[in-house]
């Protein structure tokens, strides 16, 4: 019974197929997939069956590669561009080989230093007779620019600085000595040696800035007893000296 019927269905005719209600697929070689594929939902039926409505979109795609032509001559430079900002520095580099020494360079113009300085001495003894007197000098050793006065015993800065100064006497036997150096009339060094039966030598020193006008000079002074400095003509026991160290310019 089940030969005849499937010999009946083979032989139907084509137009007879639709009438079974079977659906209607695309045909195919049996040796190779389907094309193109089938996907969900993409079977629309119409009165005469199901047609292939939807077909995917197919996009072409060209090798560039084996169209790739030689490479041609470099084109003409373009213009240059804007310079771009600044950027940050940069850490500092390792330091350099030391390099040749230059050239010696020309002789400059020489200093033209300030000199000032005296030195005078007294021969003859002293004795004081007012409270205050001012001790004048008689030998010249050393006076520039004539700023040391014998007769007033003054010595007037032109120069301005630090200048030292020194005084030197030889005291007298069982008298008081008892001296002053003086910058205008202000006391700056005492020079003091009490009443002996031995006379001594003593000297005072120090470091005075001065001003240009500024007067320097030596003052006697007398106490209750007698005040006095030793002298003699053949030897010269009482000096005074003074000498610029270094110019206002350079401090």
């Amino acid at each position: 019974m089940a030969a005849p019927g499937l010999l009946l269905l083979l032989a139907l005719p084509a137009g007879a197929w639709p009438r079974l209600g079977l659906p209607r697929r695309p045909c195919v070689h049996c040796c190779r997939p389907a094309w193109p594929p089938a996907a969900p939902g993409s079977y629309t039926p119409e009165s005469d069956g199901e047609k292939w409505v939807q077909l995917p979109r197919v996009r072409p795609t060209i090798d560039i590669s084996i169209l790739k032509g030689e490479k041609g001559e470099t084109g003409v430079r373009g213009r240059s561009g804007r310079s771009g900002k600044e950027g940050p520095p940069g850490s500092p580099g390792l330091r350099g080989h030391k390099g040749q020494k230059g050239q010696v360079g020309l002789p400059g113009t020489p200093c033209q230093r300030a000199y000032a300085a005296f030195s005078v001495g007294r021969r003859e003894g002293l004795h004081s007779t007012d409270a205050f007197q001012a001790v004048p000098f008689d030998t010249e050793l050393v006076n520039l620019d004539g700023a040391f006065d014998l007769a007033s015993g003054h010595f007037l800065c032109t120069v301005p600085g630090v200048y030292f100064l020194s005084l030197t006497v030889h005291t007298w036997n069982y008298k008081e000595t008892y001296l002053h150096i003086m910058c205008n009339q202000q006391a700056t060094a005492v020079l003091y040696a009490q009443p002996s039966e031995r006379s001594v030598m003593q000297t005072q020193s120090l470091l005075l800035p001065l001003a240009a006008g500024d007067a320097v000079w030596v003052r006697m002074f007398k106490r209750d007893q007698d005040n006095a400095i030793y002298g003699e003509h053949g030897d010269l026991y009482i000096t005074f000296s003074g000498h610029l160290v270094k110019p206002a310019t350079e401090l």
